[in-house]
């Protein structure tokens, strides 16, 4: 069970995990050891799955996004895991999801322009059948996060 101040240290880290743990347990009114203990509890227990670095898209050179909808024919599990390991080993496809409605999954593809599209289509069509692909380009990033909203962990 989580606090007021577990949920406003996972927030301060979720936005900037370089933030210094003097500056945390300042936020949270702890001191800086009882702030370290509980960051380490958090780590611990699951809540902070991992921290990474966020490059910067332009300067890595993969400024373009382009969302491909897709569907398949093929819904047994052994197809689905087939369908994993594809679109994993295809690093410009940096997130994949099963989706209910008209489309099966979703993937987010980051390039260094849109007709590079067509080389990441043409890859994972050699390894896995699929039954249609429409893809949309993103015109402008209205909202970008990693956060998640805190005040429903328990």
């Amino acid at each position: 069970m989580i606090d007021d101040r577990d949920r406003k240290i996972l927030d301060i880290l979720q936005r900037d995990a370089a933030t210094p743990v003097t500056d945390i347990a300042e936020k949270v009114s702890l001191s800086i050891s009882a702030c370290s203990r509980r960051i380490q509890k958090l780590e611990e227990s699951g809540y902070i799955a991992r921290r990474i670095v966020v490059l910067d898209r332009e300067k890595s050179g993969v400024p373009t996004t382009v969302y491909a909808l897709v569907k398949t024919a093929h819904h047994a599990d052994d197809w689905i895991e087939e369908f994993r390991r594809a679109i994993s080993d295809i690093p410009e496809i940096v997130e994949a999801h099963r989706l209910t409605g008209h489309y099966d999954y979703i993937l987010k593809v980051v390039l260094p322009r849109v007709e590079h599209y067509d080389v990441v289509y043409r890859r994972l069509v050699k390894r896995v059948e699929l039954f249609d692909v429409s893809a949309s380009i993103s015109m402008e990033t209205l909202k970008q996060g990693f956060a998640v909203p805190v005040d429903y962990a328990e």
